[in-house]
């Protein structure tokens, strides 16, 4: 399978939706995540595009998505709370030549923009995407500008995510995260910033479908190429009918109240 396959696969027609479960490795006991194989397992059953995971985990659980339409992805970005100044210092845990290995077929990393080590993280990005393009690998890029050093330029309504989407795909990532700036109007600069496919996090846990699902109908009317989510579905009351819901927002086109009703939330 080459590097057009796979990305395919993991954003097909463009579109995905995509669930990170790497929090496990900086932050622990984590809700919802306590029961790893029930997540995957209740993420697979919706149908969800891809699992981001740290490679541990895709390693031992990534036969739970055999013969099925979701796909494994390996983040290679860590730092724990214990670290204490340094703990927005993401390094990277492995390499692109690992991925196919441990049943993966895409990489993820991550940038703090704006923190005390933005270069280092930078550079560890730019050289796991020259890893991806040499094993035909599609490269995911979480960049979150939210470091104590973040100059926001004058004017910049997207407190700087236009940047991070720009910088994500600068480095040579295929999909870049991003978050929602709360309207409409600021998040169409962030999907404009740069020509791939720009996913929408979710943030801290609610357990609030609706609210959850306006916000992704928005981002998808603003220019999102569908979500990646963790917290919002793994922590959610019914993991299995949030992840549905949004799968059917993302690849249906479907209303909030249509996807509400179809998985009774």
């Amino acid at each position: 399978m080459d590097k057009a396959s796979r990305m395919d696969s993991l954003l097909p027609n463009g579109r995905g939706v995509w669930i990170p479960i790497d929090h496990g490795a900086s932050d622990f006991p984590v809700d919802g995540l306590t029961d790893t194989k029930h997540v995957i397992q209740s993420l697979v059953r919706a149908g969800v595009d891809a699992i981001v995971a740290q490679k541990g985990v895709v390693g031992h659980y990534h036969h739970l998505c055999a013969s099925s339409s979701t796909d494994m992805v390996v983040h290679f970005s860590v730092s724990t709370r214990h670290a204490g100044p340094d703990s927005a210092n993401k390094v990277l845990v492995g390499n692109a030549d690992e991925v196919l290995p441990r049943g993966g077929i895409g990489v993820s990393c991550q940038v703090n923009m704006g923190s005390p080590n933005e270069a280092t993280m930078i550079e560890r990005m730019g050289q796991m995407s020259r890893a991806a393009l040499h094993h035909q690998l599609p490269m995911f890029g979480m960049v979150y500008a939210r470091g104590e050093h973040l100059s926001v330029m004058e004017g910049d309504d997207t407190n700087a995510n236009a940047h991070a989407v720009r910088l994500a795909f600068e480095l040579g990532c295929d999909a870049a995260k991003t978050t929602w700036t709360g309207d409409m109007e600021s998040f169409r600069k962030i999907t404009s910033a740069a020509p791939i496919p720009v996913l929408v996090a979710g943030g801290p846990s609610t357990g609030d479908s609706k609210a959850i699902l306006t916000m992704v109908r928005k981002a998808l009317d603003a220019g999102a190429s569908g979500v990646c989510m963790g917290r919002q579905v793994f922590a959610h009351p019914n993991i299995e009918a949030i992840a549905k819901a949004l799968v059917m927002l993302v690849h249906e086109d479907a209303t909030v109240e249509e996807a509400m009703n179809a998985c009774e939330l």
